[in-house]
C-alpha cells in the first residue's frame, strides 16, 4: 500500500545536531538528488532488480542517518517491488519516495 506523503514541512535527521555526525548527515543529504535520479532511471527502465535494490540501500542509509520516514518509504517501494505489484502502484511509491527525500534537510531544525 502506498503511502501519502506529508507536505507540511522539512523532515530533519534525528542525528543533525551531534557533532560527531552532523557532517556525514550533510553528505548524505547532499547526496539525494542522486538517488532519485537514479530511482527515476530504474523505474523509466522498468530495471525492477535495480530499483528494488536501490530502494533496500537507501532504507538502511536513511535510517542509518536518522532519517526513519525515507526509511519507511523506502520499504514500501522495496516491498512493491519484490511483491510485483502493478506499475501504477511502482510509480506512486517512486513518487512519494522522492517526495519526502526532497525535504531532508542536514543538521538540526532552525
Amino acid at each position: 500500500m502506498t503511502q501519502t506523503p506529508d507536505t507540511t514541512g522539512l523532515l530533519y535527521s534525528s542525528l543533525g545536531g551531534d557533532s560527531d555526525l552532523g557532517e556525514i548527515v550533510e553528505l548524505f543529504v547532499e547526496e539525494m538528488p542522486d538517488r532519485a535520479a537514479t530511482l527515476l532511471d530504474q523505474l523509466e527502465a522498468a530495471d525492477w532488480k535495480g530499483l528494488g535494490r536501490t530502494a533496500h540501500q537507501l532504507k538502511g542509509a536513511a535510517g542509518s542517518y536518522g532519517y526513519a520516514p525515507i526509511s519507511d518509504y523506502a520499504a514500501v517501494l522495496e516491498e512493491a517491488v519484490g511483491e510485483r505489484e502493478p506499475e501504477e502502484q511502482i510509480r506512486e511509491a517512486v513518487d512519494a519516495l522522492i517526495d519526502i527525500c526532497q525535504r531532508a534537510r542536514g543538521g538540526p531544525p532552525s
